[in-house]
């Protein structure tokens, strides 16, 4: 089991994303992602993604808002990943380097034309309702097979 993170970071109608393209080997390689990844021993998801926006993007989070969970059964390698998803609306300080792939801002109405996994072109459009949602993704072979969710 994977335990991961997921935040969309907003700023003036456009939310920062990365185009993963240059790490070797990268599962996700040629797809955008929100910024994110796995927790670290004793870490809370919200830690965990405070730390990786750091990492990845150089900004330092004022707010995150939890969205809701997902779980993608037997995603990599066999292994569940169960991933907590937050929004973040207040950062400051500079872009930096990502060393896993070039960072963009992109406007919010165009998020859905990029090259994403298409799960994230369902969930995308929750974060702004104003439930947390628990969802469940099923993949086959990088293909979307199935989905569910419920609202709180």
């Amino acid at each position: 089991m994977k335990l991961a993170t997921l935040c969309y970071v907003r700023k003036d109608q456009k939310t920062l994303m990365i185009h993963r393209n240059k790490k070797e080997g990268d599962m996700h390689a040629g797809k955008w992602n929100a910024l994110g990844g796995k927790l670290e021993p004793g870490e809370s998801p919200e830690e965990c993604a405070i730390r990786e926006i750091k990492e990845e993007s150089g900004l330092t989070v004022g707010k995150l808002t939890f969205k809701g969970q997902i779980t993608f059964p037997k995603f990599s390698k066999e292994q569940d990943w169960y991933v907590f998803v937050y929004v973040a609306e207040q950062c400051s300080g500079e872009l930096i380097d990502c060393p896993e792939g070039d960072l963009a801002w992109i406007d919010n109405d165009k998020l859905l034309d990029l090259n994403l996994w298409e799960g994230d072109l369902v969930f995308i459009p929750w974060l702004d309702k104003e439930k947390i949602f628990m969802a469940k993704f099923t993949y086959l072979n990088g293909k979307l097979k199935a989905h569910e969710v419920s609202f709180y």
